[in-house]
């Protein structure tokens, strides 16, 4: 035996690598049934395949340059890291954006910007920026004015990891933000501090009963053991995929998912594309109602936008019996963190510029937009984009992949497959245990925060104290032809509605509307950040 060994010590290498090499090419000669590349290109094939699965990276950071890719491009992501670590966000030697491109957004600043005296709240708290309106005012017994213009995205458990949903939930509650659990139930991550808007889809998890129908038992239930939910909101259809229902394989539903989404283990579960609970409009309508006087909640939809039809049937019924959502969440065809067919994510509902245009028309045009609070969602988490969609008439924005991204999220694509690298999309616990929950919800907490410094900032220089006072002319939109540059006005055929904001210091009731804003934690909190807004990815 010792001789064998031996013998095979004094082999030189260049044999052993070659012996394999020629294994390997006998292999993909004879015994390969499925490769055509690999059959007429043995050994060789190889390297084409390796190159293809590493081809997103290579672009990514070789490859594109900083503005080049989608569906957010290395200055965005840098923008988001940057200001997730608190660290300088600013950039230098002037815009590398092509100004004169179509589509571009132009803000009008005031020559002379608004001015902050010693008593604002924004003198003392530069990050302080609530919604101007009251979810469910004067209509719910208990309506929710949101301590942040800017808040969480549906993303459920599930789709995301634990760690993740945890990460998130607990810089919304030090950012005073609300966090959206998505379609996948309440879960013990999303009861980390902050306000919790609960979302369902046609699945009705965490609130159906064993036939998979929706409970509104379930649901009372649920909004009297967490008062931290302080809205619901009902998903007819989502940006990645609308009119089209999921699947959650078997093979990733664990038994906490299970039990969480009250689904059997071992069983792929189906989400229908249309609700079992109500049929058309005139049921929506009395659904969310239902909803509402059950609950005392303010009650909102969630929609991607194509055909128009049952909009303006709604705003119709609306208008007529004063009933209806108390929110309506407008998502963005441009997709998002839902896993969905290429010919949905990029030809089916329109991007959030145009979609939510066409509805605000309608409901402007039956005088319901003081009434509803509107929430943006569609790559809106950017301030320059944010103060657009205020100047169309958004209240406030909800984010996704910014969100994620703020936690680690690097734009690997892989969300469906669950192989996420950063542990985010993923139910490896290997993974997973890479996020560190408590330096990751720090990051979170300031993305969200410098999020809207900024946007104050942008405000500030447009003459006005809150976004909610922008309006259709004070962001010019790049046509790309002989008409140079449109105001919004110009460009979408409608004037905004005048929200009634008075002043932000009348917005500082959050605490007694349930909103989460505390500043007599302030300092104490500080304290902790200054010790931990260091740690890099």
């Amino acid at each position: 035996m010792q001789g064998v060994i031996d013998f095979l010590l004094e082999i030189p290498w260049w044999v052993w690598i070659l012996t394999f090499l020629t294994i390997v090419a006998i292999r993909d000669v004879f015994f390969n049934k499925r490769h055509t590349i690999l059959h007429n290109f043995p050994v060789v094939g190889h390297l084409r395949y390796w190159l293809e699965g590493i081809g997103p990276e290579l672009r990514q950071y070789i490859v594109a340059n900083n503005r080049e890719e989608l569906p957010f491009n290395r200055i965005e992501r840098s923008w988001i890291y940057a200001s997730a670590k608190n660290e300088n966000n600013y950039e230098g030697f002037g815009t590398d954006r092509d100004i004169y491109k179509a589509n571009y957004i132009f803000i009008n600043n005031a020559m002379l910007p608004y001015k902050l005296d010693k008593e604002h709240p924004n003198t003392k708290d530069p990050y302080f920026l609530p919604c101007a309106k009251v979810m469910g005012e004067n209509r719910r017994r208990r309506p929710y004015r949101p301590a942040s213009v800017i808040n969480v995205s549906a993303m459920s458990f599930g789709s995301l990891s634990a760690r993740a949903i945890e990460s998130l939930n607990r810089g919304c509650a030090m950012a005073n933000a609300y966090h959206n659990t998505g379609e996948g139930g309440l879960s013990p991550y999303h009861k980390k501090g902050s306000d919790v808007v609960f979302h369902f889809g046609t699945g009705y998890f965490g609130v159906r009963d064993d036939d998979g129908n929706f409970s509104m038992e379930k649901l009372v239930q649920l909004v009297k053991d967490h008062p931290q939910v302080r809205a619901v909101e009902v998903k007819l259809s989502q940006g990645a995929k609308p009119g089209k229902g999921g699947v959650l394989p078997a093979s990733k539903i664990t038994k906490e998912i299970a039990g969480i989404r009250h689904v059997p283990v071992g069983k792929d579960v189906l989400s229908p594309p249309t609700h079992s609970a109500f049929q058309g409009v005139d049921g929506l309508v009395q659904f969310v109602e239902d909803i509402a006087e059950a609950t005392g909640l303010p009650v909102g939809i969630k929609s991607a936008v194509g055909k128009l039809d049952d909009w303006n049937q709604l705003a119709k019924l609306m208008a007529t019996t004063g009933k209806g959502p108390d929110f309506i969440t407008i998502d963005g065809g441009e997709g998002g963190t839902g896993a969905a067919p290429p010919s949905f994510a990029d030809h089916v509902a329109l991007p959030w510029v145009f979609g939510f245009s066409d509805v605000y028309k309608i409901f402007k045009e039956h005088d319901l937009c003081e009434r509803i609070v509107f929430i943006g969602s569609g790559k809106l988490g950017f301030p320059a984009k944010a103060a657009m969609a205020f100047s169309m008439g958004a209240d406030c924005i909800n984010v996704a992949r910014e969100a994620m991204m703020s936690i680690g999220c690097i734009q690997a694509q892989i969300c469906h497959n669950n192989h996420c690298p950063s542990g985010i999309a993923t139910q490896n616990k290997w993974r997973q245990r890479g996020i560190n929950i408590e330096d990751k919800s720090i990051r979170a907490h300031f993305y969200f925060k410098n999020f809207r410094k900024e946007l104050l900032e942008i405000t500030h220089a447009c003459g006005y104290e809150h976004p909610s006072e922008f309006t259709m002319e004070d962001v010019e939109f790049s046509l790309g032809d002989r008409n140079l540059i449109k105001t919004l006005k110009d460009s979408f055929g409608y004037t905004k509605t005048a929200v009634a904001f008075k002043s932000v210091k009348d917005c500082m009731e959050c605490q007694h509307l349930g909103g989460n804003y505390r500043p007599k934690e302030a300092k104490k909190e500080v304290k902790v950040l200054k010790k931990n807004d260091k740690v890099r990815y």
